[in-house]
């Protein structure tokens, strides 16, 4: 499904969900303006097109102990097809990289890493993220705060 398929109530639906994803469906069809049922079929069709894609909780890292925030720039060796597989596939095994974007500029991949202090981060950037395959170099942008983070 396009976005130019989406009229004024399935955005109206996506954005209700994005502050509360929790809500029923029948207090969401209030908040849109349905009645339960076309609310549902249209909430479902959302789902099968792919438009919403899953539902999860926003949680407190600090708490969780996973505070540390950074931001490491990576620079390949080797740019090809292949190469970019082998590094995408090592990437997804460390579990401290909570995102991670092949980027069109002067490095090739941005990825957010996040931990519990400067020590846990410095192992895993020099035992696991230096280590993948391909890496040439790395740089790295240590976060002070976050200033927007809408949770998706």
């Amino acid at each position: 499904m396009a976005a130019d398929q989406l009229d004024r109530i399935d955005h109206a639906i996506l954005a209700a969900l994005g502050e509360n994803a929790r809500m029923t469906v029948t207090e969401l069809a209030e908040r849109v303006g349905l009645s339960k049922t076309p609310c549902a079929a249209r909430l479902r069709r959302l789902e099968e097109a792919g438009v919403i894609r899953g539902y999860r909780a926003i949680v407190d890292h600090v708490r969780l102990g996973r505070g540390h925030v950074a931001f490491v720039q990576v620079h390949l060796t080797d740019t090809k097809t292949p190469a970019l597989a082998a590094f995408e596939a090592a990437v997804r095994a460390i579990p401290e990289v909570e995102e991670c974007h092949l980027i069109a500029g002067a490095f090739d991949y941005l990825v957010k890493v996040r931990t519990r202090d400067i020590d846990a981060f410095r192992r895993v950037l020099g035992e696991r993220i230096s280590a993948l395959p391909h890496v040439s170099h790395t740089s790295t942008f240590v976060a002070m705060g976050t200033v927007v983070d809408r949770g998706t």
